[in-house]
């Protein structure tokens, strides 16, 4: 259960169902930095989905997450970075549609491995790392059994606000360099016509009930 000070600082915030839910990594009271933020919000929705897996199922974790992957991450900017060299040469309509297509790829499979609870938590470090290219915000999900999984997220000021532009899995094994290779073998067999086809199937395939990957995310 969560100590009464940490609830405290819970309620102020407005997370009056995650006080009842689970217990965050930070502290009350400390200086929040600009690129933690997000991330700290985030998990926040992520651990309340978490805990209402079982109930909303794969369907209602993607309308529950959808708002807040959107808040938090670049999806356009991501989209951009995964296609690579090939974007600028595409139409405005298939840019858009891919960027359509990552972007409900990315929540589906956060809906598909975040599918329970048994006691995670997650653990943000209070200060970004700064980087040539934006800012790291280190942070771990501590299962159940006490082995933690680094989830690092590197953001970029975007208007104003820090949003995630990709993500690392283990700590180090880039996301959308992974997307990249992968989307490479396609848009050269078959443009981007292929590619966008092969996220909408893939999404589709994720809210069937296909096996997503490893906890993480796009």
């Amino acid at each position: 259960m969560p100590c009464a000070a940490t609830r405290r600082g819970l309620l102020r915030s407005g997370a009056a169902l995650l006080a009842a839910l689970a217990v965050p990594a930070w502290a009350e009271g400390s200086a929040v930095d600009a690129a933690v933020k997000p991330i700290r919000a985030f998990y926040d929705s992520l651990l309340s989905v978490m805990k209402q897996a079982k109930e909303l199922g794969i369907n209602g974790r993607y309308e529950h997450l959808s708002a807040p992957i959107r808040a938090t991450f670049d999806l356009a900017a991501m989209t951009r970075i995964a296609v690579g060299p090939d974007w600028n040469s595409f139409s405005p309509a298939d840019q858009t549609a891919l960027i359509d297509a990552f972007s409900r790829m990315t929540i589906a499979t956060y809906a598909a491995r975040f599918n329970g609870y048994s006691g995670e938590r997650f653990e943000v470090e209070p200060e970004s790392e700064a980087r040539a290219t934006g800012r790291i915000v280190h942070t771990k999900l501590v299962q159940s059994n006490g082995q933690p999984i680094a989830l690092n997220y590197l953001l970029r000021d975007s208007g104003g606000s820090w949003k995630v532009v990709d993500v690392y899995l283990t700590g180090t094994i880039s996301e959308l360099a992974t997307s990249r290779s992968e989307f490479a073998a396609i848009l050269k067999s078959g443009g981007a016509s292929a590619l966008i086809l092969s996220l909408q199937q893939k999404t589709e395939g994720i809210l069937r009930g296909a096996p997503a990957d490893a906890p993480g995310a796009r």
